[in-house]
């Protein structure tokens, strides 16, 4: 793609990369062929090279962006299925991170998409706060049908009930016998308050296996929601909280890895080295390229590192594993939860056009449900075909969407793994 930025904008290193990412781009369109919202609606503005021409455009020209620019840039999923399907190598997840910044920066939005967008950059990395709403939510629901409509969603998605963790806050989870690895485990902050039995597992699994986990309270958001939202500064702040808490634990522990089984927060974790690469801070620079070389989705960490015990059961299952679009096109980790789930001795079956989002996409269920809700719609159609009796899933959003459209329990994979290998069978799969 040919680009006219000046010297000058060259200067800036967000502009210099995206024009970098642009020359790559031979508008060949096959990233229209995968790209989920570009399914629905057609629309060549609903697509990655579209929107590749609309932010060029905003950025290029230094322009404030129009309602319409902002309606199909907001359009986009970020689930990175451009990403797989390119082959040029485009790098589309950072242009539209790009694209983005440079909204929030210069778009006056309307007063309730502000108050929305607010209330979720300020409520979900709390999970506290989150907490405290879910219960309001809770009491409110028989009034729901009094709200507008984005917010009647938002109080539909919210779960009833908030069960307690088994393993209590701490910093340091050791298995009982010898230790033959140390990790760091980010516990997610939405996931924490809606499903603390995913990281129960997840510790119970390791330490069953000999690994030492590694839980620093100083971290609880990954800051992927407010990087999605476009709000920089916000999400700079948690990245640096982050990167700083887990140095610290790894100058005083060898850490073997930084383990995610939210693969969305993943994804971003995997990004720190880029994001903070031009930053004046040396240190800062060093520390966030170490985090990105240890972050892992905890199946990648254990397929690779660690053996699983598994334990026969007596009946062998049909799984629909659903790859979270953050786990297959934002992380390229696929085949890895799909063996593991193998080598327990289960029948894993792919779900038809698995690379197409299942419309959860952190906060886009809460903000685009017209679009959310048609492909929850076409991905249970999908699961239905195959006819499981369960379904897994690398990424608490994923399950949440899936679980208010399908009535076949889904399960987290890591749940389901901690089960195959000696733990408790997951509550979600029904008594038999």
């Amino acid at each position: 793609m040919q680009t006219n930025f000046t010297k000058k904008q060259q200067e800036d290193p967000e502009i210099k990369n995206t024009e970098d990412i642009l020359r790559k781009c031979v508008h060949c369109g096959m990233c229209n062929a995968t790209c989920p919202t570009f399914q629905v609606s057609g629309d060549e503005l609903d697509g990655p090279r579209g929107r590749i021409y609309l932010i060029k455009d905003m950025i290029e020209n230094n322009k404030a962006p129009t309602e319409k620019v902002v309606k199909h840039i907001d359009g986009c999923l970020s689930c990175y299925a451009c990403m797989t399907t390119c082959p040029s190598g485009v790098n589309y997840m950072h242009i539209i991170d790009h694209g983005r910044n440079h909204i929030e920066r210069n778009y006056k939005r309307p007063f309730l998409d502000i108050l929305l967008r607010s209330m979720l950059s300020y409520v979900l990395p709390r999970p506290n706060i989150f907490l405290l709403l879910g219960w309001l939510t809770k009491i409110t629901k028989p009034l729901s049908f009094l709200m507008p409509r984005k917010i009647k969603n938002m109080v539909a998605l919210m779960p009833t009930n908030f069960p307690k963790a088994q393993h209590k806050a701490k910093n340091i989870h050791k298995p009982e016998g010898k230790i033959v690895a140390r990790v760091i485990l980010l516990t997610g902050c939405v996931q924490k308050v809606i499903a603390p039995q995913i990281n129960d597992s997840t510790i119970n699994i390791l330490n069953r296996h000999g690994v030492e986990v590694h839980v620093s309270q100083e971290v609880s958001c990954c800051g992927s929601l407010n990087h999605h939202l476009g709000k920089e500064k916000l999400a700079h702040s948690s990245f640096i909280q982050n990167i700083n808490a887990w140095t610290n634990i790894s100058a005083t522990s060898h850490i073997d890895a930084i383990l995610v089984n939210t693969s969305g927060c993943g994804t971003t974790l995997k990004d720190y080295g880029f994001i903070f690469e031009n930053h004046p801070d040396k240190s800062l620079r060093k520390k966030a390229k170490q985090v990105s070389e240890l972050a892992k989705d905890v199946t990648e960490y254990l397929g690779k590192n660690i053996k699983l015990n598994f334990i026969k059961n007596d009946k062998s299952y049909k799984i629909a594993y659903h790859s979270a679009c953050s786990m297959q096109h934002g992380q390229k980790v696929h085949q890895q939860p799909m063996n593991l789930l193998k080598n327990s001795g289960n029948t894993i079956l792919e779900i038809p056009d698995g690379h197409l989002c299942c419309g959860s996409a952190g906060t886009y269920n809460l903000l685009q449900d017209k679009m959310a809700s048609e492909l929850l719609k076409r991905k249970v159609e999908n699961i239905d075909k195959i006819k499981p009796d369960f379904i897994s899933a690398g990424n608490i959003g994923c399950i949440t969407q899936i679980e208010t459209g399908s009535s076949i329990p889904i399960v987290h994979t890591i749940e389901l793994l901690d089960w195959f290998t000696g733990g408790s069978k997951p509550k979600q799969i029904r008594t038999e």
